[in-house]
């Protein structure tokens, strides 16, 4: 992400109305405003295989399932983040049309501009939402699918699923999903010894 600007304050009120005229999303930090990168094929097969997965699970019920546009509200820390997937499962999140407060499920296709945002400042962030249930990240070198889940005490404990497995399980939704339908189409990403991108094989 790359600030827009480091001295100028904005209000979440400004930051939500000059989004909304954007041709470029931006993330929002406290006050500050970062343009987003854009993404790569990789990328957005993946997270379109899991909208996909997620919203014919969910047809019928009272959760919603969003991609990419919509903005997660993290209201204790001041932030606005476009995670790639959330899912809302509170009637709340209804009346506000371009981000949502109440998320219960948000995944991350990770990338390697943003690996690093996801598994540490960007999580801290989310799991200041008292109703998020699980915190789900999909590799994109790798067919990997790393999942953490606030139990009962409050901890946020992970676990690892790789092909091995068959399936992984989003157990905040109730879904098991194969590994064959995460990454239908998709061609793994990996970086050669000069940094260009060549075809993964697995």
């Amino acid at each position: 992400m790359i600030a827009l600007s480091d001295s100028v304050f904005i209000s979440p009120d400004e930051y939500l109305q000059l989004e909304e005229k954007s041709n470029i999303k931006h993330e929002y930090i406290n006050g500050q405003v970062y343009a987003m990168a854009g993404t790569t094929d990789t990328h957005n097969t993946i997270g379109l295989n899991l909208v996909l997965l997620i919203r014919n699970h969910l047809r019928g019920s009272d959760c919603r399932v969003y991609f990419a546009d919509i903005k997660a509200r993290i209201e204790k820390r001041n932030r606005f983040y476009y995670p790639d997937i959330l899912v809302t499962c509170d009637p709340k999140d209804r009346e506000t049309p371009t981000y949502k407060s109440f998320s219960k499920l948000i995944l991350e296709v990770l990338s390697d501009s943003t690996e690093a945002f996801d598994r540490g400042d960007k999580f801290n962030d989310y799991q200041t939402l008292d109703s998020l249930d699980e915190y789900v990240l999909v590799n994109s070198k790798h067919q990997r699918v790393e999942t953490f889940r606030r139990n009962e005490q409050g901890l946020w404990v992970l676990q690892t699923y790789t092909p091995d497995n068959q399936t992984f399980e989003l157990q905040s939704i109730n879904l098991t999903a194969s590994f064959s339908d995460l990454y239908e189409n998709v061609e793994l990403e990996v970086m050669d010894m000069m940094g260009v991108r060549i075809q993964n094989s697995e």
